[in-house]
């Protein structure tokens, strides 16, 4: 039967793609290792935490599941009059220690085990760093690249409209992930003033972190994680000795973390000899020029096409040489093959879950060490803090002060838990997850359990 003309088509975002599609993805960024049950390994971090710390087993059953699991679906006309149908999420993982955190990642990878990963690993970043803050992530399951910019602010807002009461500046604050950003929140947070919010416009802008400056965004914001890395990276330096003038680092990811990241460490005399994303893996023994390479990234989407760097393979990627790598795309890139090719002194974890159990396991044993995740890129999350405070006070800091509140942050986390490390004798990332549980267990203790 002819459809007729004035009938939208219908659409599912989330559908399983074809073999072709699926066979003309790029394989750049595909681990090489099974299926990954990402969820579990985080699990599987605050058993072994919570056994150092001796966590009272009941925090340790609530912490082990979220508090809430949103998921919504929900119609959009696309530009060619269509209607897709998306999946959203919202997953709530703890809101003891304040209103629940985290990003929205717009990918055709997100699903509901990952998400639930993320925030609960925002929980125990809030945590160590101290900030009043509990976690959350949500996502959409779709790729934000294939729709027009006009497709992704309705999808944006109607993403939003779903979630209605759900979030809010003191509940659910959520902030820009992969595939979203500044413009994203924008999107956001109007959406949310004028449905949810309509009375008190000016009093919601906390609703979401990450906003564009002039929308009540804060300085600093867009190179918070990527810096936040880098304080960690330099405080190792100091514990080794390691002099960073001539030092040479491999960057996997070169969105907003990996590329701010490459560019201040080539302030400190650190040279980019390789980086890869999801296009492939480019190599320049001379170094690349991050801020070039940051430039064409914006303009481009991706470092592919990039001409100042020889292709190469993801293997030959992972076995340059070099005194850093900074893992800052997907989680689950170093398996047992990238830790035994890896070549360098230092992994610092950009990313969220980059190193797998056997990868990580791998690299220790081989002497590397590993700053772990909820340690390294947590500078994003502290930002967002700042961004939260200056909108309840209606203030606005300079960049000078955002920047020295995070270092002294990023400094004295860092301080923590390489002193706890080595007290307890467990490895960094351990040692983050037990000092932030034990945070936890205080204020649990406190308050105790309702009714």
């Amino acid at each position: 039967m002819t459809q007729s003309k004035s009938a939208p088509s219908l659409q599912v975002a989330d559908r399983i793609p074809d073999k072709a599609s699926r066979d003309s993805a790029p394989p750049s960024l595909t681990p090489s290792a099974p299926k990954y049950e990402f969820f579990k390994v985080v699990q599987d971090y605050l058993d072994r935490a919570a056994s150092v710390v001796q966590l009272s087993e009941y925090i340790r059953l609530i912490l082990s599941q979220p508090k809430n699991e949103i998921i919504v679906h929900f119609p959009v006309r696309m530009d060619n009059g269509d209607i897709r149908l998306f999946k959203g999420y919202r997953i709530q993982h703890s809101n003891i220690l304040g209103p629940f955190k985290g990003g929205i990642r717009y990918h055709e990878g997100v699903s509901l085990d990952d998400l639930k990963a993320l925030a609960s690993m925002m929980t125990w970043k809030c945590a160590l760093l101290q900030i009043p803050y509990g976690g959350g992530k949500g996502g959409i399951k779709f790729n934000p690249h294939t729709v027009s910019k006009q497709e992704l602010q309705r999808i944006t807002r109607r993403f939003f409209h779903a979630l209605g009461g759900n979030i809010g500046p003191d509940y659910d604050i959520p902030a820009p992930d992969m595939g979203t950003n500044a413009q994203t929140m924008a999107w956001a947070m109007d959406t949310y003033m004028n449905t949810v919010g309509m009375v008190n416009k000016q009093s919601v802008k906390g609703v979401v972190t990450g906003k564009p400056v002039a929308s009540g965004g804060t300085l600093g914001r867009d190179k918070a994680t990527g810096q936040g890395l880098v304080h960690c990276i330099t405080e190792w330096a100091k514990d080794k000795n390691f002099d960073l003038e001539g030092s040479t680092m491999t960057i996997q990811g070169f969105g907003n973390v990996g590329s701010f990241a490459g560019v201040i460490l080539s302030r400190l005399g650190v040279s980019l000899v390789a980086v890869g994303d999801h296009t492939g893996y480019l190599y320049n023994p001379e170094g690349f020029n991050p801020h070039k390479l940051q430039d064409y990234v914006q303009e481009h989407g991706s470092i592919g096409g990039y001409p100042n760097g020889r292709a190469i393979s993801r293997e030959e990627f992972f076995a340059t040489k070099a005194d850093m790598f900074l893992p800052c795309a997907l989680e689950n890139q170093i398996g047992r093959e990238e830790a035994t090719a890896l070549n360098v002194k230092l992994v610092g974890e950009g990313a969220n879950g980059p190193c797998n159990p056997e990868g990580e396991r791998i690299l220790l044993e081989r002497g590397i060490d590993v700053l772990p995740d909820i340690l390294a890129n947590s500078g994003g999350v502290t930002v967002s803090y700042y961004e939260w405070v200056q909108n309840k006070r209606s203030e606005h800091w300079t960049l000078e002060e955002v920047d020295d509140k995070l270092e002294k942050a990023m400094k004295k986390a860092y301080r923590e838990v390489t002193a706890f490390s080595r007290s307890r004798k467990c490895d960094l990332r351990i040692a983050a997850y037990a000092l932030a549980l034990s945070r936890l267990e205080v204020v649990y203790s406190q308050r105790e359990i309702f009714p």
